[in-house]
C-alpha cells in the first residue's frame, strides 16, 4: 500500500472511531431515566465507591430523643414513641388491654396526650450541644466512609431547614443539621447520606387521631384524620411525601438515600417517580448515587437491599446493606451498647458475604454524642486503621468462611441470636486474584488451622508466595498440608479483636504452547 493511501486509511479510521465516541458522549449527556422499570434497570445500582466503602454511620436524633429522659431504665419502651404514647388500652386498643409503658411515661412526664401530644415534644426540641464538626471528626475516626443524619423519621419532622413543612429543625431548634453535616462530612472526604422513614407516618400517627386532641391546623404534622386500620394514604399524604423528598434531593444532593420500611405499601407510581428523579439528578451532578430499601420496595436491579439488624447467612450478590445499632435506635438513659469486639465481628462477617454495615449512633437529646459511644467508634476506627486493607475495597473470596459459629438463618432481625465468634471462626475477603485475607475472629492460640485450604481440597489452586499479619512486622511461619493452612500464632498481636492475615499468591497460570494441535505431541 502506498503511503498516501495508508495515511488516508488511518485518517478515516480515526474519524470513524472519534465520531462514534462523540455520538456516545452526546448520548450519555442526553440520556434520561424514564419512570418505568425497564428504563431504570439501566442504572448502576451498586457503584464501586459504595462497594468499596463497607462501613457507614447515621444518627437517630430529633425531638423524640428527649421523650425518653426520665424514663425507668428497667422498663421497656418502644422506639416509636410518637405512636405508642397514645396507646392507652381503652381509646386506642393494645394487645393486653393495658396502657403501654410509653403512654404511662408520657402522661407522667408531660401530661395527658390529648392536651400534650407529640407536637408538645417538638416544641421543646433543644439541640444546644449539636456540633457538626465534632460529629464528622468522630465519624472519620471511626473508619466510616459515608455518613449523615436521619433526615426524617416516622414523626414527620424534618431535620433540615425545610420550605415544604413548618415542622423542621430550623423553626424548632434553630439549626439545619443536614446542611452543617453535609459540609463537615464531605470536608473529611466521606460521602453524604440521609435516611427517610416518613412513608410510615400514615400509620404512625393513626393512634393520635384515634385518641383525640389533634387540631385541624396541625394535620400537616399528624396527616389527615384516618382510622387505625387504614393502609391507604390520601392524595395529600403522597403530595407532602414527595415534596419533602424532592426538596432534600435538590438542596442537599445526597450520595445515598436510605429508606425504612412501608414504602413498599405506597403506589408503584410514587416509587418510580422518585427513582427516575433522583437518578436523573445524579446524571446532572455527574456522580453515581445509591438508594437503599427494605422489604419489597424495589427490585434488586435498581437499588440496594437492606437488612435491619440482620444479614444473609451466606454470600449474596449484588451487594447489600445491614442497618444496625449498638443499642436502642434513639437515646435511652443508662443505655447499654454492644462492645467494639462484637461490632467488629459483625462487620467482618458482613463484608465476607458481600455486604456493608450502616451503624446507628444515638446522640443525647441535646445533640452531643455519649462518651461510651465515642469510645466505641474510636475503638472501631483504631481496628480499621490497622486492618482496613482486609475490609475496604475488597470483594468476596471463593468461600466466605469456615468455623463452628454460623447464623442459624438469614434475613431481618437475626442479631437476636447471640453470636460469639471463636478463634476457630474464620472469614475471607479478597483484594485481587493474587491477594486475599484470612480474618481470624478471636485471639488465636499457638496455631491457626485454616481447614478450607487443605491440600486435599480444591479451594486454593495457586502457590502461596507470602503471608503477613496486618499491623505486624513479625515473620509469619506457616505450612500447608492435608490438615489445611497452618499458621503459627505471632508472639504479639497488633489489635485486641479480629486478626487479618494477608496471603499473596503466585496466581493462576496455564501453558501457552498453541500452534498446530499436534505440534507438541510425540
Amino acid at each position: 500500500m502506498k503511503r498516501g493511501k495508508l495515511t488516508l486509511g488511518l485518517f478515516l479510521g480515526f474519524a470513524l472511531v472519534y465520531g462514534q465516541q462523540s455520538n456516545t458522549t452526546e448520548d450519555n449527556k442526553s440520556f434520561r431515566f424514564e419512570d418505568n422499570w425497564k428504563s431504570l434497570e439501566k442504572v448502576n445500582a451498586v457503584p464501586d465507591w459504595f462497594q468499596d466503602a463497607k462501613f457507614g454511620i447515621y444518627a437517630h436524633w430529633g425531638p423524640v430523643s428527649s421523650a425518653f429522659e426520665g424514663s425507668d431504665p428497667d422498663k421497656f419502651y418502644a422506639g416509636w414513641h410518637g405512636m405508642k404514647m397514645y396507646e392507652d388500652g381503652k381509646r386506642v386498643p393494645t394487645k393486653n388491654g393495658k396502657p403501654t409503658s410509653n403512654f404511662e411515661h408520657h402522661s407522667k412526664k408531660y401530661g395527658n396526650p390529648k392536651k400534650y401530644g407529640y407536637k408538645h415534644i417538638i416544641e421543646q426540641f433543644d439541640p444546644s450541644a449539636f456540633n457538626a464538626k465534632e460529629w464528622a471528626d468522630l465519624f472519620a475516626k471511626s473508619g466510616a466512609k459515608f455518613a449523615g443524619p436521619v433526615a426524617m423519621h416516622h414523626d414527620n419532622f424534618a431535620m433540615w431547614d425545610s420550605k415544604t413543612t413548618r415542622w423542621n429543625s430550623m423553626n424548632y431548634g434553630g439549626i439545619d443539621p443536614s446542611a452543617e453535616l453535609k459540609k463537615e462530612i464531605e470536608a473529611k472526604g466521606l460521602k453524604f447520606m440521609a435516611s427517610f422513614h416518613h412513608a410510615f407516618t400514615w400509620k404512625y400517627f393513626a393512634p393520635a387521631h384515634k385518641y383525640g386532641g389533634v387540631k385541624a391546623e396541625d394535620y400537616d404534622l399528624y396527616t389527615n384524620p384516618h382510622s387505625l386500620e387504614s393502609d391507604t394514604p390520601d392524595e395529600q399524604f403522597y403530595k407532602d411525601w414527595w415534596a419533602k423528598m424532592k426538596e432534600y434531593i435538590d438542596v442537599y444532593q445526597p450520595d445515598l438515600i436510605w429508606f425504612d420500611w412501608w414504602l413498599e405499601n405506597m403506589t408503584e407510581e410514587s416509587r418510580l417517580e422518585f427513582l427516575a428523579y433522583y437518578y436523573n439528578k445524579a446524571l446532572e451532578w455527574d456522580k453515581e448515587v445509591v438508594i437503599s430499601y427494605k422489604e419489597t420496595t424495589f427490585p434488586e436491579t435498581v437499588a440496594v437491599k437492606d437488612y435491619e439488624r440482620g444479614r444473609p447467612n451466606q454470600p449474596k450478590s449484588p451487594s447489600w446493606l445491614t442497618d444496625t445499632s449498638p443499642g436502642a435506635w434513639f437515646y435511652r438513659p443508662n443505655a447499654k451498647f454492644k462492645t467494639p469486639n462484637e461490632l467488629v465481628d459483625i462487620l467482618v462477617d458482613i463484608v465476607s458475604k458481600n455486604g456493608l454495615m450502616l451503624l446507628n449512633v444515638p446522640p443525647n437529646p441535646d445533640g452531643s454524642i455519649p462518651q461510651e459511644m465515642q469510645d466505641l467508634l474510636i475503638d472501631m476506627g483504631d481496628w480499621l486503621a490497622i486492618n482496613g486493607d482486609a475490609i475496604y475495597g475488597t470483594r468476596p473470596w471463593t468461600i466466605f468462611g469456615e468455623g463452628p459459629t454460623r447464623l442459624p438463618e438469614g434475613g431481618h432481625k437475626v442479631e437476636k441470636f447471640k453470636i460469639e465468634y471463636k478463634n476457630t471462626d474464620i472469614r475471607f475477603t479478597k483484594k485481587s486474584d493474587k491477594e486475599f485475607y484470612i480474618i481470624v475472629m478471636d485471639t488465636p492460640d499457638t496455631e491457626i488451622v485454616v481447614k478450607s485450604l487443605s491440600t486435599d481440597i480444591g479451594v486454593l489452586n495457586s502457590k502461596i508466595e507470602h503471608i503477613s499479619l496486618l499491623g505486624s512486622d513479625e515473620e509469619i511461619k506457616w505450612a500447608r498440608d492435608e490438615r489445611g493452612l497452618v499458621l503459627q500464632a505471632p508472639a504479639k498481636l497488633p489489635t485486641n479483636y479480629a486478626h487479618a492475615f494477608k496471603v499473596v499468591l503466585e496466581g493462576y497460570k496455564e501453558n501457552n504452547i498453541g500452534g498446530n494441535i499436534d505440534a507438541h505431541v510425540d
